[in-house]
């Protein structure tokens, strides 16, 4: 891949603490075709951040793959938050009739949250999103097997009927455990989110018949032409799912999601209202719950108001150089 035009480091802090932030940060690349994004998260090495590298090149330097649809439906994020601040987040979600809650939060001894403050905050989404909504959790790979079949009937009824659970564990065995362990027509459907972006071999789901669905995000996965192709060999319903970006690293799974042939599900794309400012204005903001198959422009005077710190900068640049040149020496999966 070329060099990129320009580069440019953001920092933004969060409207609700996060997966354990309070702050998201990325590098946005532009290229010939346009603005990428750069953003792994610090607990990824090297290695593992050169696939979201390859995702920022393919927007900045190839653009995407046609588009079958022109909005993508998308949910609400519900963080590990109280009931009331549960449903101010649905309120203001640009008119989401689904809703991903996280669940299985531990606290700094280890305990998982209460079931009952778990079963509260599905009450209130369920209440605030109003008949036909559609709720689904995501545990993040936080439950063993035997508290995913304890607390999910529970979770399911406060719920109304859960679309799904995420990654009730954090392997596959656990995922294949969850689906034998429940019964039959009570059966929540799994998910698989990091048993196929975290993976060495994504497949092994399918093989060990784990997930009804899986979740696609296109950073940690090497780009959306790379997403295309998993869908296409694991043959489940697929979900796209942000890592947590600002608009530019979102249109890049807009695209995904507008590329693919069949969209059964809506997904979990509208995270920029998680942002207290974005890159680009307008933000890619979900409107009567869909987003536009659009590429966010980032303004100067955005990019202006997520400037970050110097060190912030420096660290960021350091990074894209070392991830850069394991890439171009082909040292990375």
């Amino acid at each position: 891949m070329p060099d990129p035009l320009e580069t440019v480091v953001y920092r933004t802090p969060l409207t609700t603490r996060f997966r354990g932030l309070d702050a998201r940060d990325g590098v946005l690349l532009r290229g010939e075709a346009g603005w990428g994004e750069f953003s792994p998260f610090w607990d990824y090495d090297d290695v593992e951040s050169a696939s979201w590298l390859r995702a920022a090149q393919e927007a900045a330097h190839q653009g995407w793959p046609d588009a079958v649809r022109d909005r993508v439906p998308v949910n609400v994020t519900v963080p590990a938050v109280g009931p009331d601040r549960a449903r101010e987040l649905v309120a203001a979600s640009g008119g989401c009739r689904t809703a991903k809650v996280k669940v299985a939060q531990r606290g700094p001894d280890g305990a998982l949250e209460p079931l009952g403050a778990e079963v509260a905050r599905l009450e209130a989404v369920r209440d605030a999103l109003g008949p036909g909504g559609r709720v689904r959790v995501d545990a993040n790979g936080a439950w063993d097997v035997d508290e995913a079949l304890r607390r999910l009937p529970a979770l399911d009824r406060a719920a109304g009927g859960l679309e799904y659970v995420e990654q009730p564990c954090a392997d596959v065995a656990g995922l294949a455990a969850v689906r034998r362990g429940q019964r039959g027509d009570a059966a929540v459907p799994v998910a698989a989110d990091e048993s196929i972006r975290r993976a060495a071999d994504p497949l092994a789901v399918v093989r060990a018949d784990a997930a009804d669905v899986v979740v696609l995000k296109v950073q940690p996965l090497g780009g959306v032409r790379a997403c295309l192709d998993l869908a296409e060999q694991v043959g489940l319903p697929v979900v796209v799912s942000s890592a947590l970006e600002s608009s530019v690293g979102i249109a890049a799974g807009v695209a995904l999601a507008a590329a693919l042939p069949e969209l059964p599900y809506a997904c979990g794309l509208a995270t920029v209202n998680l942002f207290v400012a974005d890159v680009a204005d307008p933000p890619l903001v979900p409107v009567d719950g869909a987003l536009p198959v659009v590429r966010p422009e980032p303004s100067a005077a955005a990019l202006a108001a997520t400037a970050p710190d110097d060190e912030t900068d420096r660290r960021w640049r350091r990074r894209l150089d070392r991830v850069a040149g394991l890439v171009l020496a082909g040292g990375a999966r």
